[in-house]
């Protein structure tokens, strides 16, 4: 496979724009939640990405809140240890919030949110409805990203130790629906790390916003209530 380079550094250089993006979408809530298909309650987690907690993605739940679901944060600190060491507590978690609603959870992860997402998903599916991903790293390793460095120095394993744990989840294949939002212009994670070749029911789809904007990028916020919503086959 060939290997995946990191984001252009112009286009790192350009992540500020996250405030304008935020900016946008302040401006736009009201017309977004009048247009937006609305939830019936249904279960959703909303998971932050590296080196952010539960209050990165209160906007986007607040939003999703506001349109009819019934919104859980991740509650478990700062999103920087190893992968697997979260899966356990997570899936206590989605079992007691499947068991109260009586429905599986549709899952909303942002960067490595969504590949935790992924990995619980992989683990337990009668658990989770679908996962739906935003600038999620799922192929090149942290060299595809413009953070590999510091991932790597904050989890404390080598990219050869994750890209081997990662191959051997590989070999248990994703059952749920998959789909993963992701830039070209996003200056954090290569938009070809985004796309997954492996999972059966998988589908990406393109938007234009910067990698830290898009917990708050006008496109995500029109976007994921289409998805969430959407009539998915298994």
């Amino acid at each position: 496979m060939k290997p995946i380079s990191p984001p252009h550094p112009v286009l790192t250089m350009m992540e500020g724009r996250v405030v304008a993006e935020t900016g946008q979408t302040l401006l736009s809530l009201p017309l977004l939640r009048l247009s937006a298909p609305r939830g019936k309650r249904e279960p959703v987690m909303v998971l932050p990405g590296f080196m952010t907690d539960d209050r990165s993605t209160y906007l986007l739940r607040n939003y999703l809140r506001q349109i009819g679901y019934t919104v859980y944060p991740w509650g478990l600190g700062t999103n920087r240890r190893p992968l697997v060491q979260y899966l356990p507590a997570m899936l206590q978690q989605l079992q007691a919030i499947s068991d109260e609603h009586d429905m599986p959870v549709r899952l909303v992860g942002w960067s490595r949110g969504g590949i935790i997402s992924r990995e619980v998903a992989r683990e337990a599916p009668r658990l989770v409805d679908r996962v739906i991903t935003m600038g999620s790293p799922v192929k090149g390793g942290v060299g595809a990203t413009s953070i590999g460095r510091w991932v790597q120095r904050e989890v404390g394993i080598s990219p050869e130790q994750m890209m081997r744990m990662l191959q051997e989840r590989n070999v248990t294949p994703i059952r749920v629906p998959v789909r993963a939002l992701y830039s070209r212009s996003d200056g954090v994670v290569s938009w070809e790390a985004c796309l997954d070749e492996d999972t059966e029911n998988f589908k990406a789809i393109e938007i234009n916003c910067s990698h830290t904007g898009m917990g708050s990028s006008t496109e995500v916020f029109r976007l994921v209530p289409r998805l969430l919503k959407e009539e998915l086959s298994s």
